[in-house]
């Protein structure tokens, strides 16, 4: 199955072709190898408590034993007869026998040398051409998969309809996920004033090539975060903050769930915030054409609100269905300052001149757009590429292949459905059967 999820999403769940190919037994075994790495078995295979006593009486007995001394047959060589050879000769024959030998060393060490190219190039050519394109920062982010839901299965407990059984208990959510561009946040050491020099860039999460030039950040050095660049961040200056994978050097991926979001909204309310800068239409050139409604609006050059995204650590059912499947799909608002329209269309200032005033700044409303739900693992820790700990609960449906290519065919009705339906009616329909299950049966006995 695919992992992409414009072409993965209406593709038969692999439980139905292959219960070991299943989201839910990749998960177990993803969490079960992830658990034995950490408990490090291999430092101890070597360990012993000692001799026990069976052994100490085996070796006090062997002491008693006489002791066999292993010799060479070196000191047996002057009891040979001599063969007749000359020293001279002894010495060339040695000589031609040991350049012999490094001859065909050589010759096999360069064979060895072209059996590996040889095998490289054919595992490289197997491999596909290898992407020279990709970055140190590539493919770093942990991307979750489509969340594979069944939804005509049979009522069996327990129901095998996608939902994590532990559903309740074992996860987090982080709702409402903003829509725009994945990217990590990696910032650097500056020799510059803080807020001023730029220290932070902004990496695709596919090649993890920078998105922009490196602006300043009120982030402490050596620093990644998993983020979200909101698609109007030029609006609202907004970078939503999904995960922390270090924090000033401390490596912090490998906590569990709940303490990373913890790490990063404690973390993030502790800076200090920027005032905004000044507004990117100010950058233009003199001759570029430019309308009057584009330069009276005030434009972001860089983001400059780091906003964490909400996370729930209470994924019952019951709050699933009645406060966070609503949260996700209303827009989220937030206030983001920016200059007031007199002061950012004033022209630069003159060095000569008086020092110009304070900056005056207004609060705006800002409408975040919600593209959908994240479910994660609660006791996984962070791990790079798409992993199954992470699920994914889109609120627009997306289109296979299929129906791309075929414009005009009707299941694009079906295939635009919104999975964020599907897994509503799945967690309502799991309310449905505790709630009949938990109903006590009353005879008629009793009523008599």
């Amino acid at each position: 199955m695919s992992h992409d999820r414009k072409t993965s999403y209406k593709v038969p769940p692999a439980a139905v072709i292959n219960p070991l190919t299943s989201q839910e037994h990749r998960r177990q075994k993803r969490r079960a190898e992830r658990f034995d790495s950490t408990r490090q078995l291999d430092f101890f295979a070597d360990l012993t408590l000692g001799p026990s006593d069976e052994e100490a009486d085996e070796d006090d007995s062997a002491k008693h034993e006489p002791e066999i001394v292993h010799e060479g047959v070196s000191s047996f060589a002057s009891m040979l007869p001599s063969s007749g050879l000359s020293e001279t000769t002894f010495s060339s024959t040695a000589a031609a026998q040991t350049q012999s030998s490094s001859e065909t060393k050589d010759i096999s060490m360069k064979e060895k040398k072209r059996g590996k190219k040889r095998k490289g190039k054919a595992r490289q050519d197997a491999q596909g051409p290898k992407n020279k394109n990709l970055g140190r920062w590539a493919d770093k982010c942990m991307y979750a998969e489509l969340l594979e839901m069944i939804e005509d299965a049979e009522i069996i407990m327990p129901i095998h309809d996608g939902i994590p059984e532990d559903i309740e208990t074992g996860w987090v959510a982080v709702t409402p996920v903003p829509a725009g561009k994945r990217c990590l946040a990696v910032t650097h050491h500056t020799s510059g004033i803080a807020g001023i020099a730029p220290n932070l860039t902004l990496r695709s999460r596919v090649l993890g090539k920078p998105l922009m030039k490196p602006f300043p950040s009120p982030l402490p050095p050596q620093t990644v975060l998993d983020c979200i660049l909101d698609e109007n961040w030029r609006e609202n200056g907004i970078l939503h903050v999904l995960d922390v994978l270090k924090w000033k050097g401390q490596d912090v991926g490998e906590c569990e769930t709940p303490f990373r979001f913890w790490w990063r909204d404690t973390r993030l309310s502790e800076l200090t915030p920027f005032p905004p800068p000044p507004s990117a239409a100010d950058f233009h050139a003199q001759d570029a054409p430019k309308s009057s409604s584009e330069s009276s609006r005030y434009q972001f050059p860089h983001p400059n609100t780091l906003l964490p995204i909400p996370y729930h650590t209470n994924t019952t059912l019951s709050h699933l269905a009645n406060a966070l499947i609503p949260m996700t799909r209303a827009p989220r608002c937030v206030s983001v300052s920016i200059p007031s329209a007199d002061q950012h269309d004033a022209p630069a200032m003159d060095l000569d001149a008086a020092p110009a005033p304070l900056i005056q700044l207004q609060t705006v409303p800002a409408e975040i757009k919600s593209d959908g739900l994240l479910l994660y693992v609660a006791q996984a820790t962070y791990e790079p590429g798409t992993s199954p700990l992470s699920s994914w609960v889109p609120l627009q449906g997306y289109a296979t292949s299929a129906d791309a290519r075929n414009p005009g065919n009707e299941r694009i009705d079906n295939a635009a459905e919104s999975p964020l339906v599907v897994f509503e009616r799945l967690v309502k329909r799991r309310l449905s059967i505790g709630a009949s299950e938990s109903s006590p049966e009353v005879s008629m006995e009793e009523n008599m």
